[in-house]
């Protein structure tokens, strides 16, 4: 299943409520503000603070 772009629209992050960006390689949603990556799991985001993973710039 895929991940649907519409979804950028209306979740955040659920630490600080700042925008995320989609990793498609990745299957992730990036929060750069605290540079966490969570997963996208059968389209579905994983918006759970400890499933994040800390990402790093250069990624």
């Amino acid at each position: 299943m895929a991940f649907d772009k519409k979804l950028l629209d209306i979740v955040a992050c659920p630490v600080c409520k700042g925008k995320l960006e989609y990793d498609k390689a990745a299957q992730e949603l990036i929060c750069k503000a605290d540079k966490l990556a969570y997963p996208i799991t059968e389209g579905i985001p994983v918006l759970l603070e400890n499933r994040a993973r800390e990402w790093h710039k250069a990624e």
